[in-house]
């Protein structure tokens, strides 16, 4: 029994990695827009602590601190240059524009970052622990209770903030929040920090533990199923959704992948995408949209 409960904790583990970047499409709670960069977003904040670390010689806890300042800083430039001027724009226009920033950031993060080494070393023994026969990657875990704090914070701050809530009167209606008086337009720029913050984090956790693989790729093969399973607008989805798929990739990759090949591990995050949309179209734990007519 070891074997099988130690793929299930690995996988479980896993996908609380995958929380964190999942949950930086908490702009979409507010903006009704999904950002198709946030790969390129998490590679630029894991690779500004690697510069922190490596070229300016700064401690872990200081180039974390200096990542995050320059993420929001980032995030607040972008709503404010390229978001604002296409408020009222057709979606579509926003969702190419962040697919085109994608594309700019990963050729831009080529050039600057060319000489930055992209390891990021965590105070982390890296020898696996024993509990009753189940091995635990320690890296893991550390990186795992991590991300399952930088959760438990982003779920406060919308339960309990008013700028959380806030934001979730406007993702459900911008027209009833701005007659009540919210600053839609700061609020928007809140979100948009708050997804830089939560880049850094993920971006330092993922680098540590896979060593890179950011960009598009990640984004649609690993973090766009785990929204949609979970349900786009809900952060509980999003969490559930995320350890659903890591379980999903460490069993198919253990069980089935000898016999069928290294790419089931992807394949059945999408089965079960396919599935959910079928039974229910919005997630999860998404809401159906409700409009009066």
């Amino acid at each position: 029994m070891s074997f099988p409960l130690t793929v299930l904790v690995d996988g479980a583990l896993t996908g609380a990695l995958y929380a964190p970047i999942a949950l930086a499409f908490v702009v979409y709670r507010a903006s009704g827009m999904i950002n198709f960069a946030l790969g390129e977003w998490t590679m630029l904040a894991a690779s500004l602590v690697a510069t922190g670390l490596w070229a300016l010689g700064l401690s872990l806890p200081v180039s974390l601190a200096a990542a995050g300042l320059g993420m929001v800083i980032f995030g607040l430039a972008f709503n404010r240059v390229v978001l604002k001027p296409l408020i009222g724009r057709p979606v579509v226009a926003m969702i190419m524009v962040t697919l085109g920033q994608g594309a700019l950031m990963r050729g831009a993060a080529a050039l600057a970052f060319r000489d930055v080494p992209g390891r990021i070393p965590l105070p982390i023994p890296p020898e696996p622990l024993a509990v009753h026969g189940v091995l635990v990657a320690t890296d893991k875990l550390v990186a795992a209770t991590v991300a399952a704090l930088a959760v438990a914070l982003t779920t406060w701050f919308f339960q309990r903030r008013r700028a959380g809530l806030a934001l979730r009167a406007i993702a459900d209606d911008q027209q009833i929040a701005l007659s009540m008086g919210i600053d839609v337009h700061r609020h928007f720029a809140l979100a948009w920090g708050v997804v830089g913050v939560l880049s850094v984090v993920a971006g330092t956790l993922w680098t540590f533990v896979a060593g890179g693989g950011f960009g598009v790729a990640l984004l649609g093969l690993k973090i766009f199923p785990i929204v949609i399973i979970g349900g786009l607008d809900s952060i509980p989805g999003t969490i559930v959704g995320a350890v659903l798929v890591g379980v999903l990739e460490s069993v198919a990759a253990a069980y089935l992948a000898p016999s069928v090949g290294g790419g089931v591990s992807t394949v059945a995050s999408y089965l079960v995408l396919i599935a959910v949309l079928f039974v229910r179209p919005y997630g999860l734990f998404g809401r159906p949209h409700a409009a009066r007519v």
